[in-house]
């Protein structure tokens, strides 16, 4: 009888000490797919680990872990120098995949549509309003553009997703850089505003006319026509894996706190709106057990989730990055 006592008792402490290993994280919704698919294939193989991630969109990923309310955050858009500086909590950005936000649009009687830089910046900023205006049509020849007005669709929440669009256009347009610039929540001059990647895609798919901007798995998921883009070689190109892929090619010296950006890069076939997307991580934390769960999940990331990736139309890390951040990570206290 002691015996069974004393091994119910252990494996209540064991049970105990298992359900006491919970990470929260929080932030943005361009990788949510593969970070769902990820933290629920580790809660499994982990027994008594749960993780549990809220899609809220960078800008409220980053808010949470700066004060210290969750583990981890999650953003498109790395943190500034003056973010860093302000955070209560010190903080290292890691990247998990690469991802492109492509242009989703529902034009009646259109499947296919090509768009050069400067149309998409003047679209957004409200001076190209008709489907059918000549610079659409040029960029499109023989493609019937019904008479209709463009309803533009941005993000209503703080946003990586957005800083990676507004990045795009600050670069490929004077006046965006020079009026809204880039940004989680820059000041859109026109449009209408959902709510993260679901958001937006379910107001394209909902209005005729409409035009907007979600990572790659969103409008695959959701069945939405999305565009090709003219790239800074010339070439027309939609959103592939690939073109993401050689896209980060052009970074030939990763800085050591992995903090770039990729879009508009060199390359006959680099997808032009391509980006890290980043975990970010305090580099100390209050709970022992938790930091230990937290290092081991993020190198069964790097070291085996990255296999993954494709699967959900991210791009894997390139391997010169794979060790740099292994070594990182792998020195986390």
């Amino acid at each position: 009888m002691k015996k069974i006592v004393v091994a119910v008792g252990l494996f209540a402490l064991a049970l105990s000490t298992a359900q006491a290993q919970k990470l929260t994280g929080a932030g943005a919704t361009f990788p949510y797919p593969i970070y769902s698919k990820w933290f629920t294939e580790y809660s499994n193989a982990h027994p008594g680990v749960q993780i549990n991630y809220q899609s809220i969109g960078s800008g409220g990923g980053i808010r949470q872990v700066t004060t210290g309310v969750v583990d981890f955050g999650a953003s498109d858009m790395p943190m500034t120098d003056q973010m860093l500086a302000e955070s209560k909590v010190k903080l290292i950005h890691l990247p998990t995949v690469l991802g492109a936000v492509v242009p989703v649009y529902n034009v009646p009687g259109v499947t296919e549509l090509r768009f050069s830089p400067d149309v998409l910046a003047d679209i957004y900023l409200g001076k190209i309003t008709n489907w059918n205006e000549g610079r659409i049509a040029k960029d499109n020849p023989g493609v019937h553009l019904p008479d209709q007005k463009i309803i533009v669709v941005h993000r209503s929440d703080g946003s990586g997703t957005s800083f990676i669009w507004t990045d795009y256009l600050s670069k490929v347009s004077k006046e965006w850089a020079s009026g809204p610039g880039s940004g989680t929540s820059p000041r859109w001059p026109v449009g209408v505003g959902g709510k993260g990647n679901e958001g937006v895609a379910g107001l394209v798919r909902q209005l005729p006319g409409a035009i907007g901007y979600v990572e790659l798995i969103y409008a695959l998921q959701n069945q939405i026509n999305y565009g090709a883009i003219r790239n800074s070689a010339g070439n027309w190109l939609k959103a592939s894996i690939p073109g993401v892929t050689e896209a980060a090619a052009s970074i030939k010296q990763m800085p050591e706190d992995f903090r770039v950006s990729i879009t508009n890069a060199p390359g006959a076939n680099a997808y032009p709106i391509s980006s890290f997307t980043y975990l970010l991580i305090p580099v100390n934390g209050n709970n022992p057990e938790n930091r230990k769960v937290l290092k081991d999940l993020l190198s069964w990331i790097v070291k085996s989730g990255e296999s993954e990736a494709a699967a959900l139309s991210y791009a894997p890390l390139p391997k010169n990055i794979v060790e740099k951040e292994l070594n990182v990570i792998y020195s986390l206290k």
